[in-house]
């Protein structure tokens, strides 16, 4: 859809203008940890898949249920067909990396989801302690900027 009248229907069901393809990672724009990730994604996703946008933006606001938008803890993963968080979005995240990291994300999956969300939200309750906040969000890169969501 490159079209800018096309639109498409959110997984809540809502039209919304047509986005770029491929699976978005939603992030916290401020979370040291969080931008470490983006870094670390972008220097992976060699096909160049994945789309990226801070929580706290107006992608975010469009695509995402209200409690997304507000409790920026949370990695969320938005595909057309799907709805990702915590764990399971960092799993399937890394199984879309292919290779090794498929396999870390299968095994990763292995885990039963109670014990994986426990430690994604012990390190999601400090990673501002462990990894700093920024003043803003994340700003692109002119080679990353096609890659960036608002």
């Amino acid at each position: 859809m490159t079209s800018d009248t096309a639109v498409c229907t959110n997984t809540q069901g809502v039209e919304t203008p047509s986005l770029p393809e491929g699976p978005i990672v939603f992030f916290d724009g401020v979370c040291g940890f969080c931008n470490f990730w983006v870094d670390f994604l972008l220097s992976r996703d060699r096909p160049a898949r994945l789309r990226f946008a801070p929580l706290q933006g107006e992608t975010a606001r469009t695509l995402l249920s209200p409690a997304d938008v507000e409790q920026l803890h949370t990695l969320v993963l938005w595909t057309p067909s799907a709805v990702s968080r915590k764990s399971t979005a960092v799993a399937c995240i890394l199984k879309m990396l292919g290779g090794g990291w498929a396999v870390c994300g299968t095994v990763l999956r292995l885990v039963p989801r109670p014990v994986r969300d426990w430690g994604y939200d012990f390190v999601a309750r400090n990673r501002y302690r462990f990894f700093g906040k920024k003043a803003a969000c994340r700003i692109p890169s002119p080679d990353e900027r096609t890659r960036f969501l608002p």
